[in-house]
């Protein structure tokens, strides 16, 4: 069995490589111990989202429901021929990752199947879904059992993932409009996004990154500066994002270029070792 764990894990490991440099360079900065389980979180995370946005050539809402059943299967027989379903099931049952998140993202999930008119609750309950929740499933994993820490921390990590989403949002307008027919902002129409649109989502996405970088540092060692690279990278392409206009987000996807996560690496690490994060 051992050595079915270990190539299910390499499958997640390397389906998070393949689909998301950025998060694969922060986990490697992450403690040992705790880089095999959140790439486990990646890459259930990352099948279940290609289901509802790429596949368009299948039937997504069984392929979907198919999904679900599965993982809810994986994680109570505690195997799955699925190595992505088997990985994610071993650090579900370590961890004792709350079937409420889980069900929360799959929800999610299953909103983006149809066409969404995102009001203000929609879009929380999006948001909490598709992100937050997220971010807490690894917030379970960097506490190790410390319930008092996680409780404590549950506020911050879920600011954290909904910066993450939201900023994807604003770099991904154009692709979600025209790719997916989607418009994630309460209120906005992509034919007429005006500056003070972009403004108010920028005003709430700096809220969510104030609420997070408390809870950063007051994570454990092992998960800190992993997590604080990550944050500086979105924060990073967040400014770059706020600098150009609206009509300039319509038509292109603004990226932070290799030499720049470099950087913000670099500098973060500077930062690390004189304990000043």
């Amino acid at each position: 069995m051992q050595l079915f764990h270990q190539v299910s894990q390499e499958c997640s490991r390397i389906t998070t490589a393949t689909y998301s440099t950025s998060f694969s360079s922060a986990i490697k900065l992450l403690h040992h111990d705790l880089r095999t389980p959140i790439n486990n979180i990646y890459g259930f995370v990352r099948f279940a989202d290609e289901i509802v946005d790429t596949f368009h050539e299948y039937d997504k809402p069984t392929l979907l429901a198919e999904f679900k059943a599965q993982t809810y299967e994986a994680i109570e027989r505690r195997i799955s021929l699925n190595p992505i379903l088997h990985s994610f099931q071993l650090t579900v049952n370590q961890y004792q990752i709350q079937k409420e998140l889980i069900d929360a993202f799959l929800y999610s999930m299953e909103m983006d199947l149809s066409k969404q008119q995102y009001n203000n609750q929609i879009y929380e309950q999006y948001i909490y879904g598709s992100a937050e929740v997220v971010g807490l499933m690894c917030l379970q994993v960097f506490c190790e059992g410390n319930n008092n820490m996680y409780e404590k921390l549950k506020p911050a990590a879920r600011s954290l993932g909904a910066a993450f989403q939201k900023v994807n949002f604003l770099r991904d307008i154009k692709a979600d409009f025209e790719g997916l027919d989607r418009m994630y902002f309460p209120g906005c129409d992509f034919k007429n996004f005006t500056y003070a649109d972009k403004k108010n989502i920028e005003s709430d996405i700096q809220r969510d990154f104030d609420d997070a970088y408390s809870g950063i540092i007051q994570l454990p060692m092992k998960a800190r500066f992993g997590v604080y690279v990550a944050y500086k990278y979105y924060v990073s392409l967040f400014k770059k994002i706020k600098q150009v206009q609206p009509q300039r987000i319509l038509e292109q996807r603004i990226r932070i270029p290799d030499y720049g996560k470099a950087f913000i690496i670099a500098k973060a690490g500077i930062r690390s070792q004189l304990n000043l994060l």
